[in-house]
């Protein structure tokens, strides 16, 4: 099957409630809090040892300073044992840094794609209890995109934010307090550059954002055209429409380039501009520092240790507000998962549901009334009494309600009045799931998975024997254009399904509803892509099939349901006649309108 690329986030995108979502994570998270705590710890001890480094660094450079005076005024030597202990003390501090920083990031990585399995453990489950109307309203690639996209976004957003605001708040506090022990004065100096610091990266934070919201919506108009321009390719070119469509594409594409290359290029300029400011105030400490160590107030390894703890002073600020966009862009992640989990869904279950067992095949249809809103009804009162084992052909044209009949039967939708019985139960008693395996389908629309023939075929019944699979093969007149491949029934249909002909995937879908060996069989035009010598081949096993079986057929040919029991046909959400071909052509009404203008030369 083709597959569809859902959009792909980028930062600066917003959550329309970020703090509902960020909450709604939390309780999500809750089963990880024990981890989420010892992360925290092992970054809070990793981040504290990085801070003393620098402290340490300035003892030994206060020893190496002092004993080289020492020296030359003789008065003393510089004492290296003393300095060689300090830099081995050093060495275990960073040492402890280092491990506690592997292990924090190891335990972090773990708990963010255990949350992203769930996660799509989740969303795949919800998808097996979502309603239809909700695929029918919402495109398939942004489904995909929730459970791809999405969770890759929220897993490393969260993998990379967490850490990495603990750690920027822990090095801001820790670096202050670091600072204060040092020099209260040069520690006011270095706060006063904070504010200029925070204006510069608040001001590029709001100027980018816009143009990375409008990146990201081009982003994803130019993959959806994109997709369709090259799954309807055959179309583009019999119109002659490429360059119409490049045309298209160039447009989207500019506006894209523009908003991509602003959004990147002012996120640029953030390091540039922070490391102008932190200049600035080395300058103002090494003017100051220089003062206070005239004075004899500092030692000149304090001034080196403050030196450093300057120029990483500015780091956790730029850090946390690249941690903001990343909040931000988690949370608009997890908004859209959220969202979908929390969708509405089918109830699956009834309370003491009906056995599908006693599905043989008889259906009523009794005053049905449907809407896909209830402002819009287009079922108005459909009756029909169908007996066990007869070919019914639903027939009328388009926008009739053929289908829809077909999905109210099979409780994709329910009815907004009336009831649909099952052998004289409705509809409604039975678990949806249950309900279902009740029903065969051939669609006119084909649908083969990546796989050997004999996988496809099988997918109808699961435990299926290799003989079945062969038998039903057999039976849909597939066995001997299956024995012509290279492989035969082993050979693998490649993802797109285009290593064999429309003809040949019809015959394998038929194949696969024979194996499955339904009660009731749906086929909506299921020939339309053969030709007439395989058409009358597939029509003869269907007969023999579906003999004492109760058959719905959505027919569009109608010269492939002569043979049907009964013929419902349908207009404007109505049946306006019904009975047998012989017995709808003899009355002259619409169905005769229909067939005649079919074979009309």
């Amino acid at each position: 099957m083709a597959g569809h690329r859902g959009r792909r986030r980028m930062p600066g995108e917003k959550a329309k409630d970020f703090k509902g979502t960020i909450r709604q994570l939390l309780r999500y998270m809750g089963a990880y809090k024990i981890a989420l705590v010892i992360v925290a710890v092992f970054a809070v001890a990793s981040t504290v040892f990085n801070v003393i480094g620098p402290k340490i660094l300035g003892n030994a450079t206060t020893e190496l300073f002092n004993g080289l005076i020492a020296k030359l005024s003789g008065t003393g030597s510089i004492d290296f044992g003393k300095i060689g202990e300090i830099l081995l003390a050093l060495m275990g501090i960073y040492l402890l840094c280092a491990v506690f920083s592997f292990v924090q990031g190891l335990l972090m990585t773990e708990m963010s794609q255990k949350m992203c399995f769930r996660m799509r453990k989740d969303i795949s489950e919800k998808i097996n209890r979502m309603p239809l109307s909700y695929f029918e309203k919402n495109a398939v690639g942004d489904v995909l995109s929730r459970i791809t996209n999405d969770v890759d976004t929220l897993g490393q957003t969260f993998n990379q934010s967490i850490t990495q605001l603990i750690t920027s708040v822990c090095t801001l506090v820790g670096i202050l307090i670091m600072m204060l022990t040092i020099s209260p004065l040069m520690t006011v100096i270095t706060i006063l550059i904070l504010p200029v610091s925070m204006a510069f990266v608040m001001g590029i934070v709001k100027k980018s954002q816009k143009f990375f919201i409008a990146q990201q919506k081009f982003l994803g108009k130019i993959d959806g055209q994109i997709e369709e321009t090259f799954s309807g390719h055959d179309v583009v070119k019999a119109f002659n429409r490429e360059e119409s469509e490049l045309e298209e594409f160039r447009k989207t594409n500019g506006v894209l380039y523009e908003s991509a290359w602003k959004s990147q290029f002012l996120s640029g300029l953030m390091m540039p501009i922070m490391n102008f400011v932190s200049n600035l105030g080395y300058v103002a400490v090494a003017v100051s520092g220089a003062m206070l160590a005239a004075a004899g107030t500092i030692e000149i390894g304090d001034i080196v240790a403050f030196v450093q703890y300057v120029k990483r002073f500015t780091q956790p600020i730029t850090q946390m507000a690249q941690v903001s966009n990343l909040l931000q862009s988690m949370a608009a992640a997890a908004e859209r998962i959220f969202t979908f989990l929390n969708e509405e869904e089918e109830v699956q279950a009834v309370k003491d549901p009906v056995s599908p067992e006693v599905i043989k095949g008889e259906v009523s249809f009794e005053h049905v009334q449907f809407g896909y809103t209830p402002d819009k009804i287009i079922i108005h009162d459909f009756n029909s009494q169908i007996q066990a084992g007869q070919m019914v052909a639903i027939v009328g044209p388009t926008g009739a309600g053929k289908t829809t009949m077909i999905k109210l039967l099979m409780r994709f939708y329910d009815v907004n009045a009336g009831c649909i019985r099952l052998n004289g139960h409705p509809v409604g008693a039975f678990d949806r799931n249950e309900l279902r395996r009740g029903f065969g389908m051939v669609l006119q629309d084909t649908w083969l998975f990546k796989g050997t023939i004999m996988e496809n075929i099988r997918y109808g019944r699961l435990d299926a024997t290799d003989e079945e699979v062969i038998h039903a093969a057999k039976l849909a007149r597939a066995d001997k254009f299956i024995r012509s491949l290279p492989g035969g029934y082993q050979m693998e249909i490649n993802e797109e399904a285009s290593n064999i002909s429309q003809g040949q995937k019809q015959l394998l879908t038929i194949a696969r509803a024979i194996l499955a060996d339904n009660p009731i069989m749906i086929l909506d035009e299921a020939t339309s892509s053969v030709d007439t010598r395989t058409e009358h081949l597939i029509q003869a096993a269907m007969d023999t099939l579906l003999k004492g079986r109760t058959s719905f057929v959505i027919a569009h040919r109608l010269s492939t349901i002569r043979n049907a029991d009964l013929i419902l046909v349908m207009k404007d959400g109505d049946i306006v006649e019904q009975g047998t071909h012989q017995q709808l052509l003899e009355k002259g009404g619409f169905y005769a309108g229909l067939y005649n203008a079919q074979f009309a030369r």
